[in-house]
């Protein structure tokens, strides 16, 4: 019989007052726009599936934590078929361009076996704790096909900006930040293979435009804001090689 008694997930309670709960003057004079954020995490992505010889055209992609569909509004067109999954029904966007599915807990995701070529979980981590992190990382390698790839981008402790913006927010009130390192520990004992791990956001928005040159080249320096680490499921015939990393 279903728990008539399960407990709401997180963010269904900031649902209707995300935008509002997000406003803090140390983040907004990192960016105006909101989405300058989201443009940063997919310039990033683009440009580590391109120095793996991925092309997003050929990919099913997967956004675990979508929340309320921002990425996928943005990058999704990019993609072969673009989906996301939330804890929260209430977070998912409710005229979605893509498919959007509700969790059924934060560590399960809907999907079968190997639906999935490319999966991005986007500060989503820092939501899970414990033994939960584990459990969220098998499902992701459990819908992802054979050499599929998998990106997990969180905020870095190391940077202090990142550090007071996430205390000072009330959507991270029980956030735990997880930092690369113990993120590749993650994604190795999940039997996924570690690919590489680039540091962003070192710049505010009204320099990057004018810096990006200089972020592109500190990308394996770990002072940025946030990092991406990407990895690769087992079972491929194809040989990842990195190439050195291009402008986007």
């Amino acid at each position: 019989m279903a728990n008539s008694h399960k407990t709401p997930p997180e963010f269904d309670r900031y649902a209707t007052s995300y935008s509002t709960l997000l406003d803090d003057p140390i983040r907004n004079r990192f960016a105006h726009d909101p989405l300058h954020f989201h443009r940063r995490k997919w310039l990033l992505i683009r440009g580590l599936l391109k120095r793996f010889g991925v092309a997003t055209e050929t990919q099913r992609w997967l956004d675990v934590g979508c929340g309320q569909g921002q990425l996928l509004e943005l990058a999704g067109g990019n993609f072969r078929q673009a989906t996301g999954c939330d804890p929260s029904a209430v977070m998912l966007p409710s005229h979605a361009l893509f498919t959007v599915r509700e969790q059924p807990s934060p560590v399960q995701l809907p999907f079968a076996d190997g639906s999935f070529d490319f999966v991005t979980a986007v500060c989503v981590y820092h939501h899970v704790h414990g033994g939960a992190r584990t459990m969220l990382t098998d499902e992701i390698k459990r819908v992802l096909a054979p050499g599929g790839l998998c990106c997990i981008v969180e905020h870095n402790p190391w940077n202090p900006v990142t550090q007071a913006i996430v205390r000072r927010c009330a959507v991270d009130v029980n956030a735990e930040l997880i930092s690369a390192e113990a993120t590749l520990k993650l994604l190795s004992a999940s039997g996924l293979e570690p690919l590489a791990t680039d540091y962003f956001l070192y710049f505010p928005e009204r320099l990057f435009n004018r810096l990006r040159w200089i972020e592109e080249k500190l990308h394996k320096a770990p002072f940025g804001g946030q990092y991406a680490s990407l990895a690769r499921a087992p079972g491929s015939t194809t040989v990842f090689s990195e190439s050195a990393p291009t402008a986007p």
